[in-house]
C-alpha cells in the first residue's frame, strides 16, 4: 500500500513538473509548480519527516507561491503570451539539459543505494538544524539553488517585453 501511494505522488509530482514545464500560460504554470510542491510535502511526509512536510506546505507552496502569483499578475495583469516564442532555443536545449540531470541524479542515487538506510531522525529542532547543516547539507543547499532559479524564471517571465 504504501509503495503504490508513493508511486502515485510521485507520479503526481512529475507530472506537475512536466505541465509547469509544458504550459504557455505564466498563471498555468504557477499553479502547477503549487501541486508539485505540495507533492513534494506528500513525499516528505511518507519519510516520516513531518517536520518538512508542513514547512513545504506554509513556506513554500503557500508563501512563496503566493508572491510568485501576485508578482506575475501585477506585472503583466490581463496579457497574453501571443507572437514568436522568443526564447525557442532555450526551450530546445532544455530537453537535453534535462535528460542529462536525470542522468547524473541516477548515478548518484545508484552509487549512494549501497551505504544503506539513512540513520533514524533527529528528536529535536536543534538535531534537525545540526543534520541540515552537516549530513543533508547538498540537497539543503540545491534546493536553495532550485528556488533561486524559480525566482530568476518569474522575474524573466513576467518582465516587460520592450516595444
Amino acid at each position: 500500500m504504501a509503495r503504490a501511494a508513493f508511486v502515485l505522488v510521485a507520479l503526481l509530482a512529475v507530472g506537475a513538473a512536466l505541465g509547469l514545464v509544458i504550459k504557455k500560460n505564466v498563471i498555468h504554470g504557477a499553479m502547477f509548480l503549487v501541486v508539485n510542491m505540495a507533492s513534494i510535502a506528500a513525499l516528505y511526509y511518507m519519510l516520516g519527516a513531518e517536520f518538512l512536510a508542513v514547512a513545504q506546505i506554509v513556506v513554500y507552496a503557500g508563501a512563496i507561491m503566493v508572491l510568485f502569483i501576485f508578482a506575475i499578475m501585477f506585472l503583466i495583469p490581463g496579457k497574453d503570451e501571443t507572437g514568436p516564442d522568443p526564447r525557442r532555443w532555450q526551450r530546445a536545449l532544455a530537453l537535453p539539459l534535462g535528460a542529462l540531470l536525470l542522468i547524473l541524479l541516477l548515478a548518484v542515487v545508484a552509487a549512494v543505494r549501497g551505504t544503506g538506510p539513512p540513520a533514524a531522525g533527529p528528536a529535536t529542532s536543534g538535531a534537525l538544524y545540526r543534520a541540515l547543516l552537516t549530513d543533508y547539507l547538498l540537497p539543503f543547499e540545491l534546493t536553495s539553488i532550485l528556488l533561486l532559479a524559480a525566482i530568476v524564471g518569474v522575474m524573466v517571465l513576467a518582465k516587460r517585453r520592450p516595444g
